[in-house]
């Protein structure tokens, strides 16, 4: 006779309840998502406004030092978690069960956090270079809108879920696995490889005010724009082998510029 099972009354373990996985889910996306649009926020202000909402007021060498860190903390940080220790790290904030499938808004709230860091905690040089007015500043103000649209279409085109991170808690609080988006070929990016980085780098340089501040940042994260995403692209090769590489030969890396066929 085959033995019975023993009913205890107790929940098993390794079965975790629905509202426990849907709290976590719900909270991280809550905390993602709100800081994403602070972030935003800020950012966009800032850049306007030649950075001198920042509220760390050090001065001097010490005010230059701040602001470096700050500038460069984004884009190294951002740039680690996409590697394989650096994924394995974000997997891990987040324990075995969830952290994987969670890992896509764990990674965009991290990036929230530095940009927010980054245009709150700067040291502003209370230098002041250029500010338009009348004409001048509505003509200035349209072509930073337009920048800030272009990174919204950018981020559209390339899975707004994924760019995000909604993508990874509301799978995980409906229980499914993650699913991301195919590889990217339309819309901006059939124009080039990389308008998310371009985008990026138009709002850096087109914001009204000119300061030392924005000079700054703007030379240094636009660096990261046109550096970066060749580590990137690298990962992108292996994971979609031929496809991606028929793509990289059709369209331009970063600026949208067609190449003349050799005759």
């Amino acid at each position: 006779m085959s033995a019975q099972p023993v009913h205890t009354g107790r929940a098993d373990p390794s079965v975790e309840p629905a509202w426990r996985r849907r709290f976590m889910a719900g909270a991280l996306g809550l905390a993602c998502h709100g800081t994403f649009l602070v972030a935003v926020a800020s950012m966009f202000l800032g850049l306007h406004g030649g950075l001198a909402l920042g509220r760390l007021r050090l001065t001097g060498a010490a005010g230059l030092a701040s602001n470096v860190a700050l500038a460069l903390q984004f884009p190294l940080l951002h740039s680690f978690l996409l590697t394989r220790r650096g994924g394995e790290i974000l997997t891990r904030l987040l324990g075995a069960r969830h952290g994987r499938a969670l890992a896509p808004t764990t990674y965009a709230w991290c990036a929230a956090l530095q940009v927010l860091a980054t245009f709150t905690l700067w040291s502003p040089s209370g230098t002041l270079w250029w500010e338009p007015h009348g004409a001048a500043l509505v003509a200035m103000n349209a072509v930073y809108a337009f920048a800030w649209l272009f990174l919204g279409k950018a981020l559209f085109d390339g899975g707004l879920g994924l760019q995000t991170g909604w993508i990874g808690w509301t799978a995980v609080w409906r229980g499914r696995r993650v699913q991301f988006p195919p590889l990217a070929q339309r819309g901006l990016f059939a124009l080039c490889r990389q308008p998310i980085y371009l985008g990026f780098a138009l709002t850096l340089w087109t914001g009204a005010v000119w300061t030392p501040d924005r000079l700054l940042l703007a030379a240094l994260w636009s660096t990261y724009c046109a550096l970066g995403p060749l580590r990137k692209e690298r990962r992108t090769l292996r994971q979609y082998g031929l496809a991606f590489e028929l793509y990289q030969r059709r369209v331009p890396y970063m600026l949208p510029i067609r190449r003349r066929a050799a005759i």
